[in-house]
């Protein structure tokens, strides 16, 4: 490949869209990637205080998805806050429920968004409350995603959709995919904004 060619194309004005794009998907897989790694390392050097950071944001998500559902949502809920558990009766007379695990907290997320908006290019006279505004955005978004998960459970409790010689019931459906989307088409959204009007804001010019 020429790099000479490569570098005039990402330096033309007409190509920064395709290139903004091909940046953005570079670093959120290169995230998922490096992150797997740590994980497999135990996050070292900073363990402890990954985990302390994860207890900290489960216990914020599942506080605030009570409140959505019960106060906001009106839903008649159970909770159980040892396992940090939420169920609720389906439609169908048995029992939906969310159980939410140190996997289920947004810290992926907010890393993700740090690492995104670190690195990609824009002013940080904007970065400095845009990439803390991104953060309150993805943290409500889990709750959004914890209570669609566990509303999809209680008015549709018997889907079953055979997909790769598998069985894929509700909770599985809103959990790996509709909700899994959801979230990363928040992020991409937001950085959509980003790219829109602030990296590539478009100059006034006088008449």
């Amino acid at each position: 490949m020429d790099i000479s060619k490569a570098k005039a194309y990402c330096a033309d004005p007409k190509n920064r869209s395709v290139v903004d794009v091909g940046l953005f998907i570079v670093l959120i897989i290169s995230f998922h990637f490096l992150y797997l790694g740590w994980q497999a390392l135990g996050y070292w050097p900073l363990g402890k205080q990954v985990y302390r950071l994860m207890v900290w944001s489960v216990d914020m998500v599942y506080s605030q998805s009570c409140w959505v559902l019960d106060r906001v949502l009106r839903i008649d809920i159970t909770t159980l806050g040892s396992q940090r558990l939420i169920a609720a009766i389906d439609k169908a007379g048995g029992w939906a429920r969310v159980i939410i695990a140190p996997e289920c907290a947004s810290l992926k997320q907010w890393m993700h968004w740090l690492f995104l908006m670190l690195l990609f290019p824009g002013p940080w006279k904007h970065k400095l409350w845009y990439i803390p505004a991104g953060l309150v955005v993805i943290e409500w978004t889990n709750v959004v995603r914890i209570c669609g998960i566990l509303i999809m459970q209680i008015l549709w409790p018997d889907i079953h959709i055979h997909l790769f010689g598998g069985d894929i019931n509700t909770f599985h459906l809103a959990h790996d995919y509709i909700f899994k989307l959801f979230f990363y088409l928040v992020i991409f959204l937001m950085w959509m904004l980003w790219e829109e009007k602030f990296h590539n804001k478009p100059t006034k010019t006088k008449s």
